[in-house]
C-alpha cells in the first residue's frame, strides 16, 4: 500500500515542472502532476525509466514491448497490456530521452484504448531521503477526455494507473539499489 507521504503535493517539485512539465492543454484535455519519493539513488531509477525498449521491467500492466527500429528520439514501439484493463495494445513513440538532466518523453500514437493525445513526461531528480541517496520522480500527462467521461473520471483513472507504475518503479528500483549495495559490502 501506498503511504500518503510517499507522493508528494504539486508544489513540492514545482521548480521542475515548471521546468520540464509544460503541456499545453485544451479544453477537452485534462492534464497533472505526480511526485513519486523513491529510497534508490537516481543512477537506479534513471537505468530503468530510460529504457523505451523495456517498460515491462517496471510497469506491471505491460507484457510486452517490440520496438520498431533504434531507440532513438521518434522511434515507435508497440506495448501489449495485460488483461484486466480496457485495452490490449498501445502504440507509443519516443519524444525525448535525455540522459543529461533525466528526462523522458513519450506520446501514444495508436492502439485499441481510450487514451487519444496522450503525452506523458517524466524527470527523476536527486535527493536526500533520511540521510540516504534517493530519487523524486515527477510524472506528468495530457490526455483527451473521451466521449461519455468527465474530466475528473478520466484524471482519476490516469492516475491510477501512473501511481501504480510509480509505485513499482520504486519497489524495483529499491530491490536493484540493495542488491548494489550487498555487491559493494
Amino acid at each position: 500500500m501506498i503511504s500518503e507521504n510517499e507522493y508528494g503535493s504539486k508544489t513540492e517539485g514545482d521548480e521542475y515542472i515548471m521546468r520540464h512539465h509544460n503541456h499545453e492543454v485544451k479544453d477537452n484535455q485534462c492534464s497533472s502532476s505526480l511526485v513519486k519519493h523513491i529510497r534508490a539513488p537516481v543512477h537506479s531509477v534513471w537505468s530503468l525509466v530510460r529504457r523505451f525498449d523495456k517498460p515491462q521491467n517496471y510497469k506491471p500492466f505491460v507484457s510486452r514491448c517490440l520496438v520498431q527500429g533504434d531507440t532513438g528520439i521518434g522511434s515507435l514501439r508497440e506495448v501489449t497490456i495485460k488483461s484486466g484493463l480496457p485495452a490490449t495494445r498501445s502504440t507509443e513513440r519516443l519524444e525525448l530521452l535525455n540522459d543529461e538532466e533525466h528526462i523522458f518523453a513519450i506520446r501514444i500514437v495508436g492502439g485499441d484504448h481510450r487514451l487519444k493525445n496522450y503525452s506523458s513526461i517524466v524527470t527523476v531528480h536527486p535527493e536526500i531521503i533520511e540521510g540516504q541517496p534517493g530519487t523524486m520522480v515527477i510524472e506528468s500527462y495530457v490526455v483527451d477526455v473521451p466521449e461519455g467521461n468527465t474530466k475528473e473520471e478520466t484524471r482519476h483513472f490516469v492516475e491510477a494507473l501512473i501511481k501504480c507504475n510509480l509505485n513499482s518503479l520504486g519497489n524495483v528500483s529499491e530491490r536493484l539499489a540493495s542488491q548494489d549495495m550487498a555487491v559493494l559490502g
